[in-house]
Parts: structure tokens; sequence; C-alpha cells
């Protein structure tokens, strides 16, 4: 009776399992709970400091396939002018899309750290995380870009974050946006 009995069970098992092959049951996999563990009283959304580092090497490996991309258009149209064929024409091509893509990553990198930097030191000097720090840290960073030119493109960088910025907010808070103005309480 008892071999009869293990028999069942064991048959009753390997009949729910999915996969024969791998000799356990893939339903123990696909869970609706978070994955990783948060400790007591911590957010469930990641920080500006934990964002920075995502941030900036999205933004060199966007600099290096615009750079790339932009590199290798204005190869083929120096390598036309020359007129140069075959392996000099593939040099100067890599060469061009090194160059520029390089030098786009290096620049798109810089500006998402300090981007980065302005954000974690306001967030932490304010103790909140919100618009009023992205659209600072924007034109903070602008500002900073452009310093070594002058006065004057230094506004021209802080106004292009500023508003590079606020079209994000804007975009990202429409929906806030959207109640506020329906509000009768906005025009009152």
């Amino acid at each position: 009776m008892n071999e009869d009995n293990f028999k069942t069970k064991h048959q009753t098992y390997a009949s729910t399992m999915m996969s024969p092959y791998l000799n356990f049951d893939p339903s123990l996999l696909y869970k609706n709970e978070p994955e990783f563990i948060l400790p007591e009283g911590a957010n469930k959304q990641r920080g500006r400091f934990e964002l920075a580092f995502s941030q900036i090497g999205s933004s060199v490996i966007a600099g290096s396939a615009i750079g790339g991309i932009n590199g290798l258009y204005n190869g083929l149209k120096e390598t036309h002018v020359a007129d140069l064929k075959g392996t000099v024409k593939r040099t100067q091509l890599l060469n061009f899309m090194t160059r520029q893509g390089a030098g786009t990553a290096n620049i798109l990198g810089i500006m998402a750290l300090m981007y980065s930097s302005f954000g974690v030191l306001l967030s932490w000097a304010r103790g909140k995380d919100d618009e009023i720090n992205t659209i600072t840290s924007a034109t903070l960073t602008g500002a900073l870009f452009k310093s070594t030119t002058g006065p004057r493109k230094v506004l021209v960088g802080s106004l292009f974050g500023f508003g590079l910025s606020s079209a994000y907010c804007a975009f990202t808070n429409r929906d806030k946006i959207r109640s506020i103005v329906q509000s009768k309480s906005f025009f009152s």
C-alpha cells in the first residue's frame, strides 16, 4: 500500500509538471511579487543617486551612437570629395566615426554627470525629489557647461536647460497640469 501511495503522489506531481526535462515545476518561477528585498521603510522607487548611473551610461552610449552616425555621414562626404577608394576610404570612414563618436559621447557623458550631480545635491539638500530639482539641475548644467565661453552663452545654455527640462516636466506631469487647469480654484 505504501508503494501505491508513493506512485499516486508521484504521478500526480508528474502530471502537473510543465517541463519534465528540467525536473521542477516552472510555475514556481513566476510570482507577482517583487523579486528584490527592500529594507523596512524604504521607498519602492529608485532614488536620484541610483538613477544617475543609468542616466550617465545611457548618455555616453547615445552620444557614441549619434557621433558615430554623424561621423559616417561626414566621412562619406569627405571621402567622396577626395575621391578615395578601397582600404583608404574605409580607414578614413572609421577615423571619422571613431573621432566624432568619442567626442559626442564625452560631451553628453559630461553633461549627464553634471546634471546628475546637481540633481543628487539638490535632492539631498532639499530632502525632496521633485520637478523643481529637475528644472534647477538642468538650468545649472546648461550654465556650467557653457561657463567658459562668456556670459551671453552661459545665459543661452541655462535657458536651453531650463526650456528642455520644463518641457520634460510638462510632458511627464500632463495629467496633473490638466487637472489643475480644469479645477475652478485655478481661475479664482
